[in-house]
């Protein structure tokens, strides 16, 4: 049985509103489990809400582009809304195959999700050797960083560097701690650090979602939170966030429950998906 000195994770899950939120978002996730639907079709599903948390995620990035818009589209080169939405579709079918890696080395996981959302962007057309460096791997000193929604102290690379390994430690190391608290741990902590010099919130979102589902709450990947994120809207989002920076009780628990209501919002997106394809097979 560990102790909460050595599963730091398990004390948040005492904190105000937490184990509310954990047992909320855990009957929604068996709610939409038990669909008929799923029984058949939860390929389709996990495809849909990958499609619908990519839009969300890339909306609150700045991108907020119409779902059929981002169906639709093929070129996602055109301008800097195009390259986001493309980064976050990209990040969207790339993180079902990183699961099995993620609790070994959620390092590379995090240096593979950056290299993936990047791109082509990290390699600008006619760019000369040694552009495109800092894509794959954390920021140096001197390097800028583009975060169009968070704009808080950026921590040092020295800072950057200690935190990752500290975060790293504790999802190699395991914890008794509900999922919901390890994966709001994970975006909180990728948020504030913003540990590259692009699409730090994406790959927030990313990995929040890569814990959500690699700790068996969502297996298949059905429950996007980045659409509850977006719903919720950038002003909830930043508030939310400003009480995990704070580190107050209150605030990490009201970011813990943030967290939770978007894995339910986006449980109610896939339920109604389940209707849709009910309806038609109907």
């Amino acid at each position: 049985m560990s102790t909460h000195a050595s599963d730091p994770l398990a004390a948040l899950g005492s904190l105000p509103g937490v184990a509310e939120a954990v047992d909320s978002v855990r009957k929604a996730v068996d709610r939409v489990y038990g669909h008929r639907v799923m029984r058949r079709r939860s390929n389709e599903i996990s495809s849909e809400a990958a499609l619908r948390g990519a839009r969300g995620s890339a909306a609150l990035s700045g991108a907020d582009w119409a779902l059929e818009e981002v169906r639709r589209r093929t070129d996602f080169s055109a301008d800097a809304e195009a390259r986001t939405v493309g980064a976050a579709l990209r990040l969207g079918a790339e993180a079902g195959q990183l699961l099995s890696i993620w609790r070994q080395s959620p390092l590379r996981v995090l240096a593979r999700l950056h290299l993936v959302a990047a791109g082509d962007a990290g390699l600008p057309a006619g760019a000369g050797a040694g552009v495109g460096d800092s894509v794959g791997r954390p920021r140096l000193d001197g390097e800028t960083v583009d975060e169009p929604l968070i704009d808080v102290l950026l921590p040092t690379p020295a800072e950057v560097a200690g935190r990752l390994d500290g975060l790293a430690e504790l999802i190699v190391a395991g914890s008794e701690a509900p999922a919901l608290v390890t994966a709001a741990v994970v975006h909180g902590e990728l948020l504030a650090l913003r540990p590259f010099t692009s699409y730090n919130g994406l790959v927030a979102r990313a990995a929040e979602r890569i814990a959500l589902v690699g700790s068996g709450l969502d297996p298949k990947a059905i429950c996007p939170a980045e659409v509850g994120h977006a719903e919720q809207g950038r002003a909830a989002y930043l508030a939310a966030f400003e009480g995990y920076l704070s580190g107050t009780p209150e605030g990490m628990g009201a970011w813990i429950a943030h967290c939770g209501r978007s894995v339910e919002l986006g449980v109610r997106e896939s339920t109604a998906v389940c209707e849709a394809l009910q309806r038609g097979a109907a």
